[in-house]
């Protein structure tokens, strides 16, 4: 299967410069391409261009929240399957529930703990991978199922 060994892209969102870099220097671990973006607007346009497979997501930021952006990006068909994690330096339980609304796959809440981190990106992507399996082992099936109906007659 030839989309193994793709390196998965991260798009980082956070308009702190110094949030930015620290997540940038706890990713150089993960061998991915990343890019970045400081608001909800820009955040949006990266996510359209990029095509990442997982976006770390800051919920305070100028434009759009990042509620806002998780909601845009779930209405949307060509977005509603990109792995959301949410990292936050709001931590109350109504917060949680709002970002579960908008529809994050997961939290982490600033300061991020490296090693917390890096867990959670191994294990969304790690699961998606898991999906992307399935869906091409199923259409296989599928397809053989097809053939073998076609070949079998009345």
């Amino acid at each position: 299967m030839e989309d193994q060994k793709a390196r998965p892209k991260i798009v980082i969102a956070d308009d702190n410069a110094q949030n930015v870099e620290l997540l940038e220097a706890y990713l150089s671990d993960v061998d991915c391409d990343m890019r970045t973006a400081r608001d909800g607007e820009e955040t949006l346009q990266v996510v359209d261009e990029f095509k990442p497979d997982l976006l770390l997501l800051d919920v305070m930021m100028p434009r759009l929240s990042g509620f806002e952006v998780c909601r845009k990006l779930r209405s949307n068909p060509e977005t509603k399957d990109l792995l959301i994690l949410m990292v936050t330096a709001l931590n109350e339980a109504a917060d949680f529930e709002r970002g579960v609304q908008a529809g994050t796959d997961d939290f982490l809440t600033k300061p991020v703990n490296k090693v917390e981190l890096l867990c959670r990106i191994r294990s969304l992507l790690r699961v998606r991978h898991l999906e992307n399996q399935l869906e091409r082992t199923l259409a296989y099936l599928a397809e053989f199922e097809s053939a073998s109906r076609a070949t079998e007659g009345p």
